[in-house]
């Protein structure tokens, strides 16, 4: 028989660690807050201290140093009380929070907490995962640890490849996380689509191969500019990503001011040979239409090895002739579990969670409907960075549609707001003119800093939804009641601070917000809420 006494264990641990008489190593974290420690203990719970502490040499008083102003004192306070007393206390702690010290963790090789909070992000904050995408991707793979939160995040991608391919910034992914999508058989691109995204990738690691704004002549602007003179009136400048896209388009039509590959030296596509060597195994040549492969992996024969060259020519003229190349099998057409909805493909705000939760409560349902089980489709019908932000648009865009949910993320905060309204948006009235239910709702959702979703139904039926008037349609937006208001006294919601939820009146049961001031919208979505057929 034994008996184990892991409780009372810990406590004398953690009581060790309070104990400044026999401590041996010092830590300064960020802010330069020092923690005591016992080196014996350090060596023992976290290779990285059993390594790090042999190469230092102690001071006169035999206690040796470790800096580390990376790591915030709140984190390495909780990664000490877990190396002392194998506990950890997350109660109250934003995701984000979670997350950094899953990295921490990680840093510090302690395998099972990092495995341990891996996993508890992965099942329980899928949401903020998913609305944090880009910082999620881009972490997991430095020092390529988190093998299951890159799995999870490669799932997503091989489905919604766009997520990270049509990002602003991924040209500067790692290619540790390049190469594992690469390998995967289901991502959802064309292979000629993947082969452009992997040149781009590779030039954009080499300076010398890119296009050089700093080299440009005034002609070579006076050239751009001419060549978009119908465009550049239309850009909304307030919006970057149009503007990055035309602007791209533009240098495209320029083959003076584009990529010249018949410039390039021998050195030029060594260069891309070896930046992309660990790349380019995994495209699927043979699978590319012959159209495509003479215009856009032709011109970079000189980068691929003779036989695999020759195997690729002999292919195209005799398709059923063996050839010495390893042929991969094509990528996968996916059969999409759950039907294409206004999560991860139409909507830039709400995730899939979000969908099943304001599903739920359209039925009033007392849980949460799961994620293969939701009876509605979400139709989108109006998204402000592709619409426009006038509040105009809402009222000629969303009339005579009934069953509509508005989201709305606010600038500055992680606040998703909206309503559902059952009845029709009507624009014809002369004046305000109040809407009547029993059925409409206003919430806040879970979303990073915000942690659990506030649900607020209409109190006063006959002030749940307001019809603006003609004449106010200019500068109002969706009303419900007075507890969510979209105003912009200039037309544009992104331009001011005029929406509010007022504090004064409160034609629905609860306040969703914790802050009083008015706010500004970064985008605003309506769907139109659509039952399934059976």
């Amino acid at each position: 028989m034994t008996f184990k006494f892991f409780d009372k264990l810990s406590q004398n641990f953690i009581e060790l660690l309070d104990d400044n008489d026999d401590y041996n190593v010092i830590i300064i974290a960020k802010n330069e807050k020092s923690f005591t420690a016992h080196s014996n203990v350090l060596k023992c719970r976290s290779p990285y201290f059993r390594k790090e502490l042999k190469n230092i040499i102690p001071n006169e008083n035999n206690i040796k140093t470790i800096t580390k102003p990376n790591i915030s004192d709140k984190i390495f306070d909780i990664i000490l009380k877990y190396i002392y007393g194998g506990i950890v206390d997350l109660e109250n702690v934003e995701t984000k929070f979670i997350f950094d010290l899953m990295v921490t963790a990680n840093e510090f090789e302690i395998e099972e907490l990092t495995k341990k909070l891996e996993n508890h992000l992965i099942e329980t904050e899928s949401s903020w995962i998913k609305s944090h995408f880009s910082l999620v991707y881009r972490s997991i793979f430095i020092g390529n640890e988190f093998k299951d939160l890159e799995k999870f995040c490669n799932d997503i991608v091989a489905k919604y490849p766009s997520l990270i391919f049509d990002a602003d910034d991924f040209t500067s992914l790692q290619e540790s996380a390049l190469v594992s999508l690469l390998k995967r058989d289901d991502l959802q691109l064309e292979e000629v689509i993947i082969w452009e995204y992997v040149i781009k990738w590779g030039i954009a690691q080499n300076s010398n191969l890119s296009v050089d704004f700093n080299k440009w002549t005034k002609e070579n602007f006076i050239t751009l500019k001419t060549t978009l003179q119908q465009c550049l009136p239309l850009i909304r400048y307030f919006h970057i990503s149009n503007a990055d896209f035309w602007s791209k388009w533009g240098i495209a039509q320029n083959s003076n001011l584009s990529v010249d590959f018949n410039k390039w030296t021998k050195e030029n596509f060594i260069t891309l040979k070896t930046t992309l060597q660990q790349c380019l195994p995994l495209i699927r040549y043979f699978h590319i239409s012959n159209a495509d492969f003479w215009s856009k992996v032709e011109p970079y024969k000189k980068i691929f090895d003779k036989q695999l060259w020759k195997d690729l020519i002999q292919h195209l003229i005799v398709p059923d002739h063996p050839v010495k190349s390893k042929i991969l099998p094509p990528r996968s057409v996916l059969i999409q579990e759950l039907p294409t909805r206004a999560t991860e493909s139409l909507s830039t705000i709400i995730t899939y969670e979000h969908v099943a939760e304001i599903s739920s409560w359209i039925d009033r349902k007392s849980s949460t409907y799961s994620l293969t089980n939701i009876p509605y489709d979400f139709q989108l019908i109006l998204r402000g960075s592709i619409n426009g932000f006038a509040p105009q648009t809402f009222w000629n865009t969303c009339h005579g549609h009934a069953s509509t949910v508005v989201i709305i993320k606010v600038k500055g905060t992680d606040e998703i707001l909206g309503g559902f309204n059952p009845l029709a948006w009507d624009n014809t009235f002369a004046t305000d003119s109040w809407g009547k239910t029993n059925d409409s709702f206003i919430f806040s959702l879970k979303n990073g800093n915000i942690q659990n979703s506030i649900l607020s139904r209409v109190k006063i039926s006959d002030n749940a939804i307001l019809n603006l008037g003609k004449n106010d349609q200019v500068y109002c937006g969706p009303y419900f009641g007075y507890n969510i208001c979209m105003y912009s006294s200039s037309s544009n919601f992104t331009l001011d601070y005029g929406c509010f939820c007022s504090y004064n009146i409160d034609h629905y049961e609860k306040h969703i917000r914790t802050i009083k001031n008015n706010f500004s919208i970064v985008d605003y979505e309506v769907f139109k809420v659509i039952k399934k057929s059976s």
